[in-house]
Parts: C-alpha cells; sequence; structure tokens
C-alpha cells in the first residue's frame, strides 16, 4: 500500500492525508470531517453548516466519505459531492447520490490539483444555480474531477429517469411520438442509447477514449484552453509518485485500465443515482428487522447496518479501527421513493367527469416537486373525514452474488441468489406521530436458486443446467434456511413459462421445492409453491390477468399481513415473506409485486377505515409511477436498462407503443450483456471485496470475469474425488494423489489454440488423465498411462498465448511434459452420452484403447485391465509398432483475484510442476527396476517446453489484431 494510504489509515502523519472531525455530534449521525492533504482541504459536512471561507480552489464540500480503494500504487478517496433528498423517514432526510469526486491520494501534487479542479467545477455548478435556480434538483451537483461528461460515456450505467425527462403519456397528458420518446427518454434505454443519442455522439466518445479529448481546467498553475493528450484521470491514475514508494518498473495491467475503472466509479457511485443512504436512518433495515437492533442505537450506523445491504462496506474497511468510524456512511444500492395521497371515509358520489378530475388534481405532482412535510403542515386543508398518508417504498440489492444480468445468474455454493432483492413498502402519517401506526410490507424477489447460466450472445438464450442434482440440492437448501431465518413462511411465485426454453429451469425448481419438502425437518415449514405462466396468462396484452394469480394467493397474503409498529413497539410482525421470481428477477416480477403491493395497501387502508375502491381517484397514478420508478431503478441496476411492461405498471393499460419500447430494451440489453458487462462486473466484484485488484490483470488477459461466488478449489477437490471413484476400478492400486491442471484439448499435443483443465490422477502403478465435464460434474473421457512405459519427463516454461503480460510470465507459465511408450494396458475411454441438461438418459461409457479403435468387451466385463487383456487377445497392436505419446499439463495460476482476498498459502506452479514430476519419477523407478547395481539416470529433464520467443513467433498478426480489436470494444 502506498506510504500516503498508509498514512491515512494511522491518521498520523503531518504532511500528508489527514481525517479528524471538526465538532461532536451524536454518535449515529456522521460527525463532520476535515481531511487535509497539504493546502488543499476537503470539507465533509453531512448537515448544511457554514465553514471558514477557505482560500480559493483549496478545498470543496462534501457530503460524506463514500471509501478509498487502491490498486497496485494507486489510492483514490471517493466522497459524495451530490445529493437530493427523494424522502423522509421518521423525519429525517434520505438522499440519493447524485455526484462523487475521485480525489488520488498517492502524490500531493495530484491530489491537489484533483482538489481544485473540483472545487472549481462546483463553483461554477454553483454559480449557475444561483442564476437559473431551475437547473439543479441537488443540494450540491456538478461534475467532479473524474468529468462531466462521463454520463454520456457508453461504458456507463446510465442516470435514472428524471421526472423532467418522462413521457406526459405516462402520467396522463398529451401523447408524444414513440421517435421522441426515444429521443426524449434515452436514459432509460441504458449505455447503448446513451451513445447513439448524445449530443457529442459516438465519434467524440472515441476520441476519448483514445486520448484525444481536451483538458480544460481553471486551477491555479492551469493555464485555460491548454490540450493535453489524455482524460483527468489517465493523467492522474499514470503519475507516478517520488513520495518515498518504489514504483515497480513497469506499470501494472490494473494501472493499465485505472483511468476506465475510474469512469465507472464516478457513474456507478455517483450518477447512476442508484445509492441511497441518511445520516439518521438505518436503511438497509426493514421496520421488523429494525426492531431487533433497538437496544444498539447508540452505535455507529455502519455498526447497526445490514452487512447484506451495505454495499461500501468494503471501501470503508480502511477507516475502521482508526477512531474515526463517525466519517464511516452506509450506502444502500435500490431505490427509495415516496408519496403523499389524501383518502377519504365518506367520498362525495359524484359520475360527473369535473369532480372526477377535481378528485385527481389532489394527487401529488411529480417526483421533483414531493414535498417532505412536519409535522406542523401534515394535515393542514384537510375536511374532518380526509386523512393524508405517505406511501414509501425501498428496494435494498443484496451485496451476494451481486452483479450483472447473464453474468450472475442462479445461485452460488453458500446458497445466495442473484438479483436478490428486498422491497419494503411502507405506510405511515406524514409526520410519523409514534401514536400512529406505521405499516411495513416487505416481498423479496432473486433468482431461480438452482446452478445455471444462460449465454449473451442471443436474444432469448436456452438456460443450462449446471452440476449434478446434489451439489445443486445442497445450495438450494442453504438458500431457503436463510431466508426462513430471516423472514420465516415463504410462499414461492415462480413466473417463467411452463413450455420453452424457461420449463428447463422451471421444472427444476419444481422438483427441488418437492424434494425439500419431502425432507424438511418436523419443526421447519413447507415451502409454498405456486407456478403462474405469466405469458401464457396475459397474452395478447392482456396484463390484467394477473389478477387471476391476485386471486389464487390473497388469502395467502392476508394471512401473512404485514408488520404494524405503534408508539416504536410492534403490535404485529409479519408471518412470511413473497419470494417472486421470472428469468431475470425484473420486469414480470415488478408488474406481479407492484399487484401484491396494491392488494396489502387496500387491506391496510381498509383496517384503518379507508374504502379504496370507494375513492373518486380509481386511477392511483402515485402508486403505479411509484412502483414503476422502483422496476425502472432495480432494471438499471441488473440489466442497465428501465424494466419492461413499464407502460402497464405506469398506467396498467397496454398498447403498441409499450411493446416498441420493450423492443428497444431487449436489443439494448442484448448489447450490454456482449460488450459492457464483463469489465463492469469485475469492478463491482472488486469494489465489494470479493476479488483483488488482481482481476485486471485477468480481465486485460481473456475480456471476461470469474464467478467469485462459486468456490473453484471446493469444485476441483471434488473433481478429483468423482474422478478416482470412478476411472480407478482395481482395487489393488493405491491411490497416491490427484491435481487439476490445463491440458490441450487434443491428446498427444503440445501446441493448441484451446486448453482446458483436467484432472490428473496418479496410483503406484498408473497414471489416469480425466477430462472432467465442469458444468455436470461429470468424467467426460480419461487416458490410462502405465507408469512401466513412461520414458521421459521434461518440465520448463510453457507459453500458450504470447498476447497479456499474464501469460507471458516465465515464472508463472510452467509445464510438464510425460512421453511414454504405449503398451497394453493403457486404455482410453469415452463417456459417448453427454448429459445434456434436456437429456434425461442413463449414461453410457464406451471404451477405446489407447489408439483410438474401439474396445469390444463384453457388457459383464467392466474393468478396465480385464478390457486391456481382451484387447491383448483379440490381437490389438502393442506399444513396438506406434510411437511414442505426450501428455503436456500446465499449471494452473496459483495467484488468482479470487485467492487474494484469503490468507491461503499455496504453493507457486513452479513448485507444484516440480512435486508432481518428482512423485512419478520415484513411482516409475519403482515400477521399473533394473538389474545389478547400474546407476539410473533422471527421466526429468529441464528445459523449456514452449518459450516466450517460440510464443510470439508463433502468434499471428490475425491473432494481435483480433485481441486488440476486443480490447478496445471490451476495455
Amino acid at each position: 500500500m502506498p506510504s500516503i494510504a498508509r498514512k491515512l489509515l494511522i491518521c498520523a502523519a503531518v504532511d500528508g492525508l489527514i481525517i479528524q472531525p471538526l465538532a461532536t455530534k451524536g454518535q449515529r449521525a456522521q460527525q463532520p470531517v476535515k481531511v487535509k492533504y497539504g493546502d488543499a482541504t476537503i470539507s465533509s459536512l453531512p448537515r448544511d453548516q457554514p465553514l471558514e471561507t477557505p482560500k480559493p480552489n483549496s478545498s470543496f464540500e462534501a457530503f460524506g466519505i463514500v471509501g478509498l480503494f487502491t490498486v497496485s500504487r494507486l489510492s483514490y478517496l471517493i466522497t459524495v459531492t451530490g445529493r437530493q433528498q427523494v424522502a423522509q423517514i421518521r423525519g429525517f432526510p434520505v438522499y440519493v447520490v447524485t455526484d462523487v469526486a475521485l480525489t488520488p491520494c498517492t502524490s500531493q501534487a495530484d491530489a491537489e490539483l484533483a482538489i481544485a479542479n473540483t472545487a472549481t467545477k462546483l463553483r461554477r455548478a454553483s454559480a449557475d444555480k444561483f442564476v437559473d435556480d431551475s437547473d439543479s434538483e441537488s443540494e450540491v451537483e456538478g461534475p467532479s474531477f473524474s468529468g462531466g461528461d462521463d454520463t454520456e460515456d457508453p461504458g456507463a450505467l446510465s442516470d435514472r429517469e428524471t421526472s423532467e425527462n418522462k413521457d406526459v403519456s405516462e402520467v396522463g397528458g398529451e401523447r408524444s411520438s414513440i421517435a421522441e420518446d426515444v429521443i426524449k427518454r434515452r436514459g432509460s434505454y441504458g449505455r447503448f442509447a446513451q451513445r447513439w443519442f448524445s449530443r457529442k455522439g459516438w465519434m467524440m466518445d472515441q476520441k476519448r477514449n483514445m486520448g484525444l479529448s481536451n483538458l480544460v481546467t481553471d486551477g491555479p498553475g492551469s493555464p485555460t484552453n491548454k490540450p493535453k493528450n489524455g482524460s483527468p484521470e489517465r493523467e492522474l491514475s499514470e503519475a507516478v509518485t517520488q513520495e518515498g514508494v518504489d514504483p515497480p518498473s513497469t506499470p501494472s495491467v490494473g494501472e493499465s485500465l485505472m483511468p476506465k475503472l475510474l469512469r465507472f466509479a464516478h457513474i456507478w457511485l455517483g450518477t447512476s443515482r442508484s445509492f441511497y443512504f441518511s445520516y439518521d436512518v438505518d436503511l438497509t433495515r426493514s421496520v421488523a428487522n429494525r426492531s431487533s437492533t433497538t437496544a444498539t442505537t447508540n452505535l455507529p450506523l455502519h455498526q447497526q447496518a445490514d452487512s447484506t445491504f451495505f454495499w461500501n462496506q468494503n471501501l470503508m474497511r480502511p477507516f475502521q479501527g482508526t477512531g474515526n468510524d463517525s466519517i464511516i456512511l452506509p450506502l444502500m444500492q435500490g431505490f427509495v421513493g415516496q408519496r403523499t395521497f389524501v383518502v377519504d371515509r365518506h367520498p362525495p358520489q359524484s359520475d360527473s367527469q369535473e369532480d372526477s378530475m377535481e378528485m385527481a388534481d389532489m394527487s401529488p405532482p411529480p417526483e421533483r416537486n414531493t414535498e417532505f412535510f412536519s409535522p406542523e403542515r401534515a394535515s393542514v386543508d384537510l375536511r374532518s373525514s380526509e386523512k393524508k398518508f405517505v406511501i414509501t417504498v425501498i428496494s435494498r440489492r443484496s451485496t451476494r452474488r451481486a452483479g450483472l444480468r447473464y453474468l450472475r445468474r442462479g445461485i452460488d455454493d453458500n446458497g445466495h441468489a442473484a438479483n436478490f432483492v428486498e422491497t419494503e413498502q411502507i405506510l405511515s402519517t406524514p409526520s410519523w406521530e409514534p401514536t400512529s401506526k406505521i405499516f411495513s410490507f416487505v416481498q423479496v424477489r432473486g433468482s431461480i436458486p438452482i446452478f445455471f447460466t444462460q449465454s449473451p450472445y442471443s436474444l432469448k438464450p436456452i438456460p443450462v443446467l449446471q452440476h449434478s442434482s446434489e451439489a445443486n440440492y445442497r445450495a438450494f437448501k442453504k438458500h431457503f434456511e436463510l431466508l426462513g431465518n430471516t423472514y420465516g413462511a415463504m410462499q414461492l411465485v415462480n413466473l417463467v413459462e411452463k413450455h420453452g426454453v424457461e420449463a428447463i429451469v422451471g421444472n427444476e425448481y419444481e422438483k427441488m421445492v418437492q424434494r425439500f419438502n419431502e425432507q424438511k425437518a418436523e419443526d421447519s415449514q413447507p415451502l409454498a409453491f405456486e407456478w403462474f405462466d405469466f405469458h401464457s396468462a396475459c397474452r395478447g396484452m392482456k396484463f390484467e390477468n394477473v389478477s387471476l394469480l391476485l386471486d389464487t394467493l390473497g388469502k395467502e397474503i392476508e394471512e401473512a399481513s404485514s408488520t404494524v409498529e405503534k408508539g416504536d413497539q410492534i403490535e404485529r410482525k409479519q408471518k412470511g415473506v413473497l419470494r417472486t421470481n421470472c428469468m431475470d428477477c425484473l420486469d414480470r416480477t415488478n408488474v406481479c409485486q407492484s399487484s401484491f403491493g396494491k392488494f396489502m395497501l387496500d387491506l391496510q387502508l381498509r383496517g384503518e377505515g379507508f374504502d379504496m375502491s370507494a375513492q373518486l381517484d380509481q386511477e392511483n397514478s402515485w402508486f403505479n409511477t411509484l412502483w414503476a420508478d422502483n422496476g425502472d431503478a432495480i432494471s438499471k441496476q441488473y440489466a442497465s436498462t428501465a424494466a419492461m411492461k413499464g407502460d402497464y405498471t405506469r398506467t396498467k393499460k397496454r398498447d403498441y407503443r409499450g411493446m416498441v419500447n420493450d423492443l428497444g430494451l431487449s436489443l439494448t440489453r442484448f448489447y450490454n450483456g456482449m460488450v459492457n458487462d464483463y469489465f463492469s462486473q469485475a469492478a463491482i466484484d472488486f469494489f465489494l471485496g470479493n476479488v483483488s485488484s488482481m482481476v485486471f490483470d485477468e480481465f486485460e488477459a481473456t475480456m471476461m470475469s470469474k464467478d467469485p461466488g462459486v468456490s473453484m478449489s471446493k469444485m476441483r477437490e471434488q473433481a478429483i474425488e468423482t474422478s478416482q471413484k470412478i476411472v480407478i476400478e482395481d482395487d489393488k492400486e493405491d491411490f497416491i494423489g490427484g491435481w487439476t491442471l490445463l491440458s490441450p484439448n487434443t491428446s498427444d499435443t503440445i501446441k493448441t489454440s484451446m486448453f482446458e483443465e483436467v484432472v490428473l490422477l496418479l496410483t503406484d502403478t498408473a497414471l489416469y488423465l480425466c477430462r472432467f465435464d465442469w458444468k455436470l460434474d461429470k468424467v467426460s473421457s480419461f487416458e490410462r498411462v502405465d507408469l512401466a512405459h513412461v520414458v521421459s519427463i521434461k518440465v520448463g516454461t510453457y507459453i500458450t498465448s504470447a498476447i497479456s503480460p499474464a501469460e507471458t510470465d516465465e515464472s508463472r507459465n510452467i509445464g510438464l511434459v510425460i512421453t511414454y511408450e504405449p503398451g497394453k494396458f493403457d486404455i482410453k475411454r469415452t463417456n459417448t452420452r453427454s448429459l445434456s441438461s434436456t437429456s434425461g438418459q442413463s449414461d453410457q461409457i464406451s471404451g477405446k484403447d489407447i489408439f483410438g479403435e474401439p474396445t469390444k468387451a463384453p457388457a459383464a466385463v467392466s474393468g478396465i485391465l480385464n478390457q486391456a487383456i481382451l484387447n491383448a487377445i483379440a490381437g490389438k497392436p502393442q506399444s513396438q509398432s506406434h510411437p511414442p505419446r505426450k501428455i503436456a499439463l500446465k499449471a494452473l495460476y496459483s495467484r488468482t483475484a479470487v485467492s487474494e482476498t484469503k490468507d491461503v498459502k499455496k504453493m507457486t506452479e513452479n513448485e507444484q510442476i516440480n512435486v508432481i514430476a518428482t512423485e512419478i519419477e520415484r513411482l516409475v523407478f519403482l515400477s521399473q527396476p533394473i538389474p545389478g547395481d547400474s546407476e539410473r539416470k533422471s527421466i526429468v529433464e529441464k528445459g523449456d517446453i514452449i518459450s516466450l520467443a517460440e510464443a510470439k513467433k508463433s502468434t499471428g498478426i490475425l491473432e494481435q489484431w483480433g485481441h486488440s480489436i476486443k480490447k478496445l470494444v471490451w476495455a
């Protein structure tokens, strides 16, 4: 870690970056802090408290600290510079983050320049706001150090749709054309539309990505309009510090991707408007869950927060244990929205259109004009039979198995489902007085809790089931045990198709539920399962048929009821929870969840003496818009676009305009899934602490990101165990060890374009090369080589690609080649039934000898040795008539982005290969005795298998160009 960042951690440096509280406030609220770096200052103000007038461009006001992250030798402090109030809960404001600043901490010169630039831009934005107050809604808003054009970046997460950009047809009024919708509301179509419909367009963005844009600064010492060769992020991230830091000889891959990481961090944490916070209220817990922490209310918010929904917990770790816990501000990703409405116990009975419109005028205005009432203003201008309520929707996205659409599906080993969201609907009075009841209704959504994947290279990809039934059930059981402990009884609502490609996972889901209920403990509750084929029931745009689902589940929802709090005491607690899913848990799920929420709202108001069916305002646009905004927010965070079927959620009507809109969203999701999501997923995993910064080295090599939620070490242990049970059929063979290595996908080959992970087993008499189907946990084929036939072993550098720096590191790319002379006991067997996820047929293993010819052993004879004897009797050719064969093996990388996050000591690649070679040689000598006292020569030879120079020569120009083009697009 750089010295400056280390000084930050101990808070003891005089000339470095120091964090010190400015004033003392309650422990629950964040304290104002001053972060000083030389003559530059960042002042953090959670409240609107004045500061002493600073020197020009020496400081800027921040509303909170998000955290600190480090990649290689570069560290950045993230602070909140823009916020907008979106709700008030219990009298305390709730904010959405609208902008952040990223300040480099490695170099004092860079830090001062970044602070000066941020201060200048914020002051300019503040002046513009003073001239035109309608220009911005946020209290402090404007581009931070990362640049003001990021909202139009093609790799950006698009902003949540603002009320001024909404189509008037969604909230009533004049309709506009589809073209106008697309251009005006391009943000809802995500990153793809932002690129094509931005005012700067495609080419300007390409120039910026190639470092051709100009940087204009007004800071001290920076001449205005002076052209520079790159973006601010690139200049600052490439700066090499000399403050006691010994930099590497060459920049790491992680540093080369730093400009893209900074743009992503600025957009994801700031301008995407997807992160929410409060200084006084714990947003990560529902009303029912919050009641269990009442005894610890004097603790700081970050110690009360539920880690499942605490998104910047990892970024805040450098500040923990430093005596500055008060500056840790928990952020929650998801949605917070609030609307006010008025109901009447005795509504006037009038059918006239004028009266209806007059009543409709009482509904709250769009979100930008939503008022947050003080207690004394809560009930003004209301008739005696009328009452004003506030409805608040809070959606909390889980940090477990977090990520983007096709890269995070199904479940992980720990039972965490992808796109898991807890949505709480709160009904209260505007003043939240203790004498009034507070109603809380919680629902959850999440991916189908089994192992499956879908390819992003198709508009409607076929789900592919993964792993064995036992592995699926173990994770499935963990998932529902976790949910049961948190929420109680479970009502599962499955919205996928009963026929077609979606039925593959739907049927498996149903089987798992049945097995769970059959094997459940006596004191546990069964899972209630309802399969509602949404597409079939609502075919022909008849989305109103969702009422059929309510007819089925209405009684269960009413029995589960909701949590009721009065006077800070829980009078009634919700008995169970609805878990809803479709394939993405976005569009169909949001439509049904909004219907469940409306059903519960009607029940709650009926208990208070208000009949919603008798109100003149039958449209309930305030409710529909709130839930549509919620659906859009969750969809953008998972699929990078607004939710489909949003027109029905907003208006309860469906027409051709909605179908055209959904087509555009589908194409945008398709593009994002193929191109943008891979780097974004790697960055999300890095910020959450699931992987180390080494993930960017791995991304640069393959342009892909791995799933840290699936334990590869556990999978490899299980693969070795499974292979051992299947292939070692002779009980007389003593098992020595097993390893997972890389090998060419073609036998008897050293050079190949494709490598696969295989299992190598070693016994006292033979070695087995098992080709394993990792998706299905099955052995697809294996080769048996008698140790008596091994001739030589070569150990050395094994470069399989010269494209990326990681692949050309000679110290990490080590392998061995085993040369043997085929004999009658050397067998190759292949699984001829490969086990697709839809097969359902029994496996059949057919045998082949090592020369590739099929064996003709009787069905009763299954042993490998018996089969080999039959081959010999049948006159199969022996080793002397065939040339030697080779088995090439390469060590897996011992250090990965996932393994580096754990304190596990592993052997290096060179140590692992030497251990395998030495053990094979020892057993070969035992199986090949030599007569007399002859001196035995080692069969292990040191030398390059494929040297770096040879690999570079064999790397073609087209391969290099292909990787460069892919890197240009993906990275």
